[in-house]
């Protein structure tokens, strides 16, 4: 497993051979894929965090393709994941509220 090498995109072979270049891939199995998908998520939240308003849901988008990946990585589907978020937001509540917590008195 090379340091260097990231896990991208499945068209941007395709999108890089276009461009008349041509790139140097492999296909990861499936414990490298699992860490690479996790290393992805930490790219793309970064890169959303440090995003302008103008550019932050791209961003986001970007996080949730990778968060539906790891989903499907897990064996769990996108209307399952919904399923356990809404569970959670049913017990715990969401974030629509704007609660920030600072203690116990």
């Amino acid at each position: 497993m090379s340091a260097d090498a990231k896990l991208v995109r499945d068209r941007i072979p395709e999108i890089i051979r276009a461009s008349g270049e041509e790139p140097v891939t492999y296909r990861a199995e499936p414990d490298e894929y699992r860490l690479r998908l996790r290393e992805k998520l930490a790219e793309e939240v970064g890169e959303f965090l440090a995003a302008d308003d103008e550019n932050a849901i791209e961003e986001l988008a970007d996080v949730l393709e990778v968060v539906y990946a790891l989903a499907a990585d897990l064996g769990t589907d996108k209307a399952q994941l919904e399923r356990v978020r809404g569970d959670k937001a049913g017990q715990r509540g969401g974030f629509a509220e704007r609660i920030v917590w600072t203690g116990l008195r």
